[in-house]
């Protein structure tokens, strides 16, 4: 097992998740026949520490992941719910070597989204976590396997460990909990609102803008309209409605990190 300045050991998982046949993140070509170094990004996404945390959802089971399996000639167990989970070890990280490979759950693994590995929780999970050295919190969303090093309890995407302040070291001391829906009930709001990005001169530019938006709000799920609009001779992205302000603010953050965008959010009567 290769790491960098004491990171991830994805190494492990893929190596034995492709010799052992099982479906683990990093096993979606041939088998490796040389330890891989994993390591951070070379350039940083501006503003990838206040990357806003995803919102808490009781998500279905995914597909692939959530059946028993064995590493090193150790079987693990799926647990059926996440119900009161809680647990205290370290965490570590993987970047660049799994970057856009698949994850167990079948998704791509971008280390710039707030997700993390785990060996027992469902697929997909949100859990907090808390950086027992600095008192920073981040959600991820538990979507992968691993990892596999006796010592740790969780894996992070890189970016969670840098909302967290442990990219550099490696490892960290952490506390993690598992989050559902209802710990994130608020009453309804009672509010109409959209993202208008803005303006584009012409109507192939703002074309253009909708097609990177709309992937952007599809990774957040079903229910956000999109559409073009014209307004003195100008053309804008139109968003929504918004279920509340808090989904419209996380939105609005997440666009101005992925692709610069710039947007407003309306209040209709």
């Amino acid at each position: 097992m290769s790491r960098n300045r004491g990171g991830s050991p994805r190494t492990i998982c893929a190596v034995l998740a492709c010799f052992a046949g099982i479906f683990l993140a990093g096993c979606v070509s041939e088998p490796m026949r040389e330890v891989v170094h994993d390591s951070a990004p070379e350039r940083i996404p501006k503003g990838l520490a206040n990357l806003p945390d995803p919102t808490v959802q009781d998500e279905t089971p995914s597909r692939t992941g959530n059946r028993p399996y064995e590493v090193f000639g150790r079987s693990y167990d799926v647990m059926s719910s996440s119900n009161g989970y809680a647990a205290t070890g370290n965490a570590s990280w993987y970047g660049t070597k799994f970057h856009g490979r698949t994850t167990s759950s079948g998704e791509p693994y971008d280390m710039f989204q707030l997700t993390a590995a785990h060996r027992s929780l469902p697929l997909p999970t949100f859990v907090r976590v808390t950086n027992l050295d600095n008192d920073k919190q981040t959600i991820v969303r538990v979507n992968d396997r691993g990892p596999f090093h006796p010592d740790r309890i969780i894996d992070l995407s890189y970016a969670a460990a840098v909302k967290l302040g442990f990219a550099k070291e490696g490892t960290a001391r952490v506390r993690v909990e598992a989050l559902s829906e209802k710990d994130f009930s608020t009453p309804v709001e009672l509010v109409s609102l959209d993202l208008k990005a803005g303006p584009f001169e012409t109507l192939a530019a703002a074309d253009s803008a909708l097609l990177s938006i709309s992937s952007v709000v599809d990774a957040q799920g079903p229910g956000v309209a999109l559409g073009i609009a014209r307004d003195n001779g100008q053309y804008f992205v139109r968003i929504g409605p918004m279920q509340s302000r808090r989904s419209a603010e996380r939105l609005e953050a997440l666009l101005a990190f992925r692709d610069g965008i710039s947007v407003v959010i309306e209040e209709w009567e």
